[in-house]
């Protein structure tokens, strides 16, 4: 709308001064016929029917001048004349090699880039956080939408795919035990096993009841109830003892054999064939399973939905990762001169690669516009977008023919 209402304004304008052009030169025609009648009773007014008749011509001739270029004078279809409509197609080349030659060149655009000091600019505008949450609402909008047009079953297979390509890539036994190595340095493995004895110790104190229902269900029926709470108490005792005797005592036999038992499984996992092996299979058995479906469904489910809710109702979330990334990197770029200047040139680099790939294709693109205008339509854009210093030609034409005229008038009578 604002395109529109500025054309308009300019065709105003331009209709303006065309009047204006043209009653100068009807003034200089009226002003020769008068001075033309009274010049034999006014001798002396000859000098003003000199120059009146002079910016006549001028006049006249610039009017025609200028309008040939757009159209015929007068509708007569005069040679050389109309040249913007007759010539819009080799114009639209001309203009497009115009562009490509002197503005889309390596040097242009990179001394305007590096003048622009884009790095600084963006590092601040991404530094504000409320511009970052404009890019986060944004970027979930347009991704919402993108997840709405998707089939979850593409999106599904895509992710497990993914997944299966880059878990099979992994040798899962040497990873399991360097892992393991890790977890044993400087004996954390001892932490896992306190941790492990106190859940056991929680579950025999919570399973009392299932205990004693065992040792009753298990004994003959004729064996008095007497001894088998004497026997459900012996193997209680019994546990809870064994438990805090390991967890009172690091010297203990079984955290021994525990560090036996993990040192012997570390070797395996490293050097056995057999067990690497073994958890390659259990690796396949994973990922051809229900589960490994059932995660890459929900993986996707999950974040679909947030998506949409964040698209929806992005007030009602908290800055995310992605917003104090985008956020930090900001920062990040405004305190480092030498990151400035690598993102300035990695902008220029981007913008010459632009340039190199796609100049022809801008300058192909003016001239086949050009040529798909209509010969009138292309002559009245022109027409428009040069504006009213065409119709200056034609007042400067009336104006300076009118002193000329003058000029010879008064030499030709000091000659005379």
């Amino acid at each position: 709308m604002e395109l529109l209402q500025d054309e308009a304004t300019r065709q105003a304008q331009l209709d303006r001064m065309k009047r204006r052009a043209t009653a100068l030169l009807i003034l200089a025609t009226v002003i020769f016929f008068v001075t033309r009648i009274l010049e034999p009773r006014l001798p002396w007014i000859a000098i003003v029917r000199a120059t009146a008749e002079a910016a006549m011509v001028g006049g006249l001739a610039d009017w025609f001048a200028v309008t040939a270029l757009f159209r015929h004078p007068m509708g007569i279809p005069i040679p050389h004349t109309a040249i913007v409509p007759a010539r819009k197609d080799r114009v639209g080349r001309t203009l497009g090699a115009f562009v490509q030659k002197n503005f889309l060149t390596r040097d242009v655009i990179a001394n305007r880039l590096r003048s622009l000091d884009v790095a600084t600019r963006l590092a601040h505008w991404l530094s504000s956080p409320e511009n970052v949450r404009q890019i986060a609402r944004h970027a979930a909008s347009s991704l919402a939408s993108a997840a709405q047009l998707v089939r979850d079953e593409d999106v599904e297979a895509f992710i497990d795919r993914g997944v299966e390509e880059r878990v099979r890539a992994i040798k899962a036994a040497p990873l399991l035990g360097r892992l393991l190595s890790v977890i044993t340095a400087d004996n954390r493995h001892q932490e896992l096993l306190n941790e492990a004895i106190r859940l056991a110790a929680d579950a025999v104190e919570e399973s009392r009841a299932l205990i004693r229902l065992r040792v009753e269900e298990e004994t003959p029926w004729w064996v008095p109830s007497a001894i088998d709470d004497k026997i459900y108490r012996k193997i209680v005792s019994a546990i809870e003892r064994t438990l805090i005797e390991v967890r009172d005592d690091p010297e203990h036999p079984l955290r021994e054999r525990f560090d036996g038992a993990l040192e012997d499984f570390i070797e395996k996992l490293n050097h056995s064939p057999a067990v690497a092996a073994r958890i390659e299979s259990l690796k396949e058995e994973l990922l051809l399973s229900d589960t490994a479906r059932r995660f890459s469904s929900g993986l996707w489910g999950r974040a679909k939905n947030a998506l949409v809710r964040y698209a929806e109702e992005p007030d009602g979330f908290a800055p995310g990762t992605i917003e104090r990334a985008i956020n930090a990197f900001g920062e990040a770029v405004t305190a480092d001169p030498e990151l400035l200047q690598k993102v300035d040139n990695f902008v220029v680099d981007v913008a010459m690669f632009l340039v190199d790939r796609y100049q022809s294709e801008v300058a192909e693109l003016i001239a086949h516009t050009v040529a798909s205008w209509d010969p009138e339509m292309t002559s009245r854009r022109v027409e428009l977008a040069i504006g009213r210093d065409l119709q200056f030609i034609r007042i400067n034409g009336t104006l300076v023919g009118g002193l000329a005229g003058m000029a010879i008038y008064l030499i030709s009578k000091l000659m005379a």
